[in-house]
């Protein structure tokens, strides 16, 4: 993982709104787990994860054999595990860069991103590795554009996904603020 001034420069938390972190919980990540059919059992990581928000809903719902959050912000990483002990849930916490990730080629069944590929540079570089580390088959869950405008609608102006058909990833199934795709087998 590449450390630094370049990371500090490209990289911005996001505000911690008590809110929208219950609405994620309560409301949002098990609209998504429905909405996209997601299975149960799967090694799943959750890219960007934060604070944590999400890991203990998908834990509940999807009971996945591998639960892993990544983040770069080791702050963030220590309040998701706070979460996820208050949940009395488990998942792996590692600190990482999207762009440069710590696992093994077709590591995961399901990897989930929450908007970081809309809030981050070299976003490129970010879908080969999330491609890389897919299992052929797997599924990349990702917010859409209009879940980026609703959610941050100064931040995300001009911000779009890179071109994920490219990295082998086929749109699968779409349910207006998520979408996902599977990775070429």
């Amino acid at each position: 993982m590449k450390t630094g001034r370049r990371v500090s420069t490209e990289y911005q938390p996001f505000p911690d709104e008590e809110g929208r972190n219950a609405r994620q919980a309560q409301l949002e990540v098990p609209a998504l787990v429905r909405a996209l059919g997601l299975p149960t059992e799967a090694r799943m990581l959750e890219v960007g994860c934060g604070r944590g928000i999400a890991l203990p809903v998908l834990a509940q719902l999807c009971r996945p054999r591998r639960l892993v959050g990544l983040d770069i912000d080791e702050k963030l990483l220590a309040k998701a595990a706070d979460e996820l002990r208050q949940a009395g849930a488990e998942a792996e916490l590692l600190r990482g860069d999207v762009r440069e990730m710590p696992f093994d080629d077709d590591a995961f069944d399901v990897v989930i991103d929450f908007g970081t590929l809309f809030h981050i540079a070299r976003a490129d570089a970010a879908a080969a590795e999330i491609a890389r580390v897919l299992a052929p088959g797997g599924l990349f869950v990702h917010e859409t554009k209009i879940s980026q405008v609703l959610s941050h609608p100064v931040r995300s102006r001009g911000r779009r996904l890179p071109g994920l058909r490219s990295h082998g990833l086929r749109p699968r199934r779409s349910a207006v603020l998520w979408a996902s795709r599977r990775q070429a087998a």
